[in-house]
């Protein structure tokens, strides 16, 4: 308990002195060094594939 406890209220001072209050967004579309990488939803990559008729 005393370790979710710390866990918890480290979490609330990162939220309390962040800029805009929130955590960083974690979908794959956001991340800019996924970008460069040409790294991108699994979704838009399956679209991809079925576009140029390489579906397996």
């Amino acid at each position: 308990m005393l370790i979710i406890a710390i866990a918890v209220a480290l979490l609330a001072v990162k939220l309390i002195f962040r800029k805009d209050g929130r955590f960083s967004s974690i979908h794959i579309e956001d991340s800019e060094p996924l970008k460069t990488k040409g790294i991108h939803c699994v979704i838009e990559q399956d679209l991809e594939a079925r576009a140029a008729g390489k579906v397996y």
